[in-house]
This record gives structure tokens, C-alpha cells and sequence, in this order.
């Protein structure tokens, strides 16, 4: 274009997008900062922990089908989900994470009583409460920052603390690693245990005006009051969209998690060891991507947030499937596909967490936040467990690229219905929940 030729008008946004300038960071509160040192204390223990916990029982059994059940017994307590979001929503939030995680570092701290194979289950004890802390804190969260935080804070919010989880993934693993060849698990159990410990004391010095531990529905049936987080998810119409479209594309993510092992190997040409530098930029990718989340949601909303969230991760599956495919002679091509294929895969998931995770907050009231970020949480993570039984089986008949193909066409398909539908009575980016 000349510098004739006058500018065109801006295009009119649509309703689920605010044009205001960037709102005030939640980090300017000290509550939220004090939170954030929480959260970051709490993932560097899980991070360092859970990946042990299975090698340790694998060393101690000698059976990889026990090592693999450590991951069944940490994902089951998400089947308690709509117990514990009962819960959160009925009680002082900040409270109740004090506890969980005083509880978590007494769980962990039991480690230390294992010495050999016959104690292994304790360590599925430990797992499995090791999982439910992990519950309790994700709903708990929610609630807390809604009630702390003004709409236009959330995204950022949310933003920041998906960089803080992945950022953790890629420090902890190598650190725990360290201490359980140089050490032993105790070592690691107790690392675990010093940060539940420190996150426990930090939200203890933390104070935050909570809303009132009253249910609105308390004279309706317990039953009705436990499962009323799916029906707001089902309620609210994009709320219900975003809900639909994550549980799908997640599901078909639990395919994709069955084909990882060959993914690599056959990707890059080398073994099994290939994952950790791979899943180093994956996780780098998520570091980005939810520290660019809040800017890219102020700009064009939460539903189309997750659109491209979701498009993105289809697009890294392309780029790796293309990889797997053609198969260059020269290792530093396999290696630069896949890391590729892997930085989209990581920055994409945390835009499509964050715009589903925001809009649920800003359209729940206060004391219905628990329940429906527990639901949420089922019904991302229960459907992606039974896929990822499923992709297991399906690979001792199928090419493993055929189940990343199928993947790869749900994500875009998800992302491409996510930015097409748009329901009615949206709530705008700027209005107030």
C-alpha cells in the first residue's frame, strides 16, 4: 500500500471482544503474588515427584504394568471430582488448601516408611491421596482467584500460572531425577514434602476477602447441589460449546499420548531417550504460550482463543505427521521437525486452557466455582484416560500414524466449530459475570 492511499477503517469487533487498553496486572496485588509463590512451590514438588513415583515402583516390582498403574491411581480421584467441588464451594477456600496440602506433605513424608516390595502399596495410597490433593487444589484455586480478582485480571492470571506449571516441567523432572540416582526416592519424597510445606505457610500469611461459604442451591436435593457444575457447564451456551469442544479434542489428545513412544522413535530416528529433550521444548512452547494467552484473549475473546488453540495443536500434528512421513536422511532435519511439531503442540494447549478456563470463571457465580472447575476437570481428563486405554489397544492393529492423523483432523475440526458457532447471549470480555 502507497502512503497515498488512506488507511481503512478498523473492522467493528465482535461482541465477545473488548478494545480497551491492557488492564492492570494481578501481580500489582499482593494476595495474588503471594499465591503465585504458592503455586510455583507446589509444582515444583509435583513435577519432581509423580514421573519417580513410577519408576520407583517399577524398581521395586520389576513389572511395568505396576509402574503404569502409579498414573491410574494419581488420574482416579478426578472420578471424586463433583464430591470435592461439593466441598470446596462449602467452606473457606484458603482454609481448605492449607490443609490439603499440610495433608499432602504428611502423605509424602510417609514415603519414607517404604523399604522394599512389600510396602509397595503404600505407595499407591500415597498416589492416589498424592492425586486427590491435586483435586482439591485445582478447584480451590479457581475459587480464590475469582474472588480476588476483577474479569479484566483473570486471563493473566490464568495465563501466568499455566507458564509457572510448564515452566516446572521442564526444571523439576531433571532435578528429581538427580536426587533419586544420587540419593534416593526418600530424597525426592522429601523435597516434595518441604514444598507442600512452604506453599501451606505462604497461603497461612495470605488474606483474601472470600465470598460467603454459602451454597446458593443449599435447600435443593444434595444430589442436585453435587452435580450442579455440569449443568452450568450445559447451561450457559458458550460455556456448553467450549465444554463440548475441549472434551472431544482432549480425547482424541489421549490417542495421541498412546502413540508418544513411536512418535519420537520413528521421528527422530533415535530411542526412547529422545523424549526428554522433545518434551524440553514442548514444554517451552507452553511457557510462551501462556505468557502471550491474556494479550491474544483481549484482542479477539475467549471462544476464539481456544479456536486457535486448538487449530495450532492440529497444525504441530501436521508438521510431525509430515516429518514421520518423509523421513530425512540428515538427523538434524528429523530433529528440527519434531522440535517444531513439539514447540506448536506446547504453545498451543495453554491458549485453549486458558480461554475455556477464564470464560467459565467469569460466568459462574463465586460459590459455584468449585464445582464447576471439578466438572470441567472430569470431563477433560476422564474421556482422555479412556482414549488413551483405547489408542493403547488400537496400536497392536493400526499404524501409529493413522491414530495422529485421526487426531490431527479432530483438533482442526474442534478449532474450526469453536470459531464458526458462535451462541447466543455470549458474554462480552468487558461485561461483568
Amino acid at each position: 500500500m502507497s502512503d497515498a492511499t488512506p488507511d481503512p477503517a478498523p473492522p467493528t469487533p465482535p461482541a465477545s471482544v473488548t478494545t480497551t487498553a491492557a488492564p492492570a496486572s494481578p501481580f500489582r496485588r499482593p494476595a495474588f503474588r503471594r499465591l503465585t509463590v504458592g503455586w510455583v512451590a507446589t509444582n515444583l514438588g509435583d513435577s519432581a515427584l509423580y514421573i519417580m513415583l513410577a519408576v520407583w515402583v517399577r524398581q521395586l516390582t520389576g513389572s511395568d504394568a505396576a509402574g503404569a498403574l502409579v498414573f491410574l491411581a494419581l488420574g482416579a480421584p478426578t472420578l471424586l471430582a463433583p464430591f470435592v467441588g461439593h466441598v470446596v464451594d462449602r467452606v473457606s477456600r484458603r482454609r481448605l488448601l492449607i490443609g490439603a496440602n499440610l495433608g499432602g506433605a504428611a502423605l509424602v513424608a510417609s514415603l519414607l516408611l517404604v523399604q522394599g516390595p512389600e510396602q509397595v502399596w503404600l505407595v499407591f495410597v500415597v498416589t492416589f491421596g498424592y492425586g486427590l490433593v491435586a483435586t482439591v487444589t485445582g478447584a480451590a484455586q479457581s475459587g480464590l482467584l475469582r474472588d480476588l480478582l476483577p474479569d479484566e485480571e483473570l486471563a493473566s492470571a490464568n495465563g501466568a500460572f499455566s507458564s509457572i506449571d510448564n515452566a516446572m516441567r521442564i526444571v523439576s523432572p531433571p532435578l528429581g531425577t538427580v536426587l533419586y540416582v544420587a540419593v534416593g526416592p526418600g530424597a525426592v519424597a522429601l523435597l516434595t514434602t518441604a514444598c507442600f510445606l512452604a506453599t501451606a505457610f505462604v497461603l497461612a500469611r495470605t488474606r483474601i476477602d472470600e465470598s460467603p461459604a454459602v451454597l446458593e442451591d443449599a435447600h435443593e436435593p444434595w444430589i442436585r447441589q453435587v452435580t450442579a457444575g455440569f449443568r452450568q457447564l450445559l447451561s450457559e451456551p458458550t460455556l456448553r460449546l467450549l465444554t463440548i469442544v475441549m472434551t472431544l479434542a482432549f480425547a482424541a489428545n489421549g490417542l495421541l499420548n498412546a502413540t508418544v513412544f513411536p512418535f519420537v522413535e520413528v521421528g527422530t530416528g533415535a530411542g526412547p531417550e529422545a523424549l526428554g529433550p522433545l518434551q524440553a521444548v514442548q514444554g517451552a512452547g507452553a511457557v510462551v504460550g501462556g505468557l502471550t494467552a491474556a494479550a491474544v484473549l483481549r484482542r479477539i475473546g475467549e471462544r476464539h482463543l481456544v479456536a486457535w488453540g486448538l487449530a495450532l495443536l492440529g497444525g504441530g500434528l501436521v508438521v510431525g505427521l509430515a516429518f514421520l512421513v518423509l523421513q530425512p536422511d540428515a538427523a538434524w532435519m528429523r530433529w528440527g521437525g519434531m522440535s517444531l511439531a513439539q514447540l506448536l503442540i506446547g504453545f498451543s494447549v495453554p491458549w485453549a486452557i486458558v480461554g475455556v478456563v477464564t470464560y467459565r470463571q467469569r460466568v459462574t457465580p463465586p460459590r459455584l466455582q468449585g464445582r464447576t472447575s471439578a466438572a470441567l476437570n472430569a470431563a477433560i481428563n476422564v474421556p482422555q484416560l479412556g482414549f488413551l486405554a483405547l489408542g493403547a489397544a488400537l496400536l497392536a492393529v493400526m499404524d501409529f500414524r493413522i491414530l495422529i492423523a485421526i487426531c490431527a483432523v479432530a483438533m482442526v475440526a474442534a478449532g474450526i466449530v469453536c470459531a464458526a458457532v458462535r451462541p447466543r447471549a455470549e458474554l462480552p470480555a468487558s461485561a461483568p459475570a
